[in-house]
C-alpha cells in the first residue's frame, strides 16, 4: 500500500469514527443543552421562526453529516491511491476534504456550541474546498488522459519481418 492511500484512508476512518461520535452526541446531549442555552431566543429560517435551540442543534447535525460524507470521501481518496497515477490530483482532493471538515463543520460546531454567529462566515470556505475536492477527485480517478499506465491497449499484432 503506498503512503497516500494509507494516510488518506487511515484520516478518514478516524474522522468517520469522530462523525459517528459527534452525531451520538448531538442527539442525546446537546438537545438538552441547547435548550437551555438558548432558552427563549428565536431564529428566523427560510423566512419562519424556529427555536433558536432546534436551528443550532441542525445546525452542528449537519456538520457531522458534512464530516462523514468527506470522511469517507477520504477513504475513497486513499484507497484510489492504490490503483491511481494521478497521485497529485488525489492529494490535492484529499487535502480539501480535510480542510474543508475543518472549516466548514469545524465551524458549525464552535458557531453552534458558542453562540458566536461570525463563525459563520468560515463554513463557506469549508463549503469550497469539498468542491474543488469532489473535482480533484473526479479527475484523479478518470481513466482519460494523464498518461495512466492501466489503461489496456488493443491486442498485439505479430510483427512483420
Amino acid at each position: 500500500m503506498s503512503c497516500c492511500s494509507f494516510n488518506w484512508s487511515t484520516i478518514g476512518a478516524v474522522l468517520a469514527g469522530f462523525a459517528v461520535i459527534l452525531g451520538a452526541f448531538a442527539a442525546h446531549w446537546l438537545d438538552g443543552h441547547f435548550a437551555e442555552k438558548y432558552e427563549g431566543q428565536v431564529k428566523i429560517v427560510g423566512g419562519v421562526e424556529v427555536p433558536a435551540s432546534q436551528k443550532y442543534l441542525n445546525d452542528f447535525k449537519t456538520g457531522a453529516q458534512y464530516q462523514m460524507y468527506h470522511a469517507l470521501g477520504l477513504l475513497l481518496v486513499g484507497f484510489s491511491g492504490l490503483t491511481s497515477q494521478k497521485k497529485k490530483l488525489l492529494n490535492i482532493a484529499g487535502w480539501c476534504f480535510l480542510l474543508g471538515i475543518i472549516f466548514f463543520s469545524g465551524s458549525l460546531y464552535v458557531l453552534t456550541l458558542s453562540g458566536q454567529t461570525f463563525w459563520g462566515a468560515i463554513a463557506p470556505i469549508g463549503g469550497s474546498l469539498f468542491i474543488v475536492g469532489w473535482f480533484a477527485l473526479a479527475a484523479g480517478i478518470c481513466s482519460c488522459g494523464g498518461g495512466s499506465s492501466d489503461v489496456i491497449s488493443g491486442p498485439e499484432t505479430p510483427s512483420s519481418t
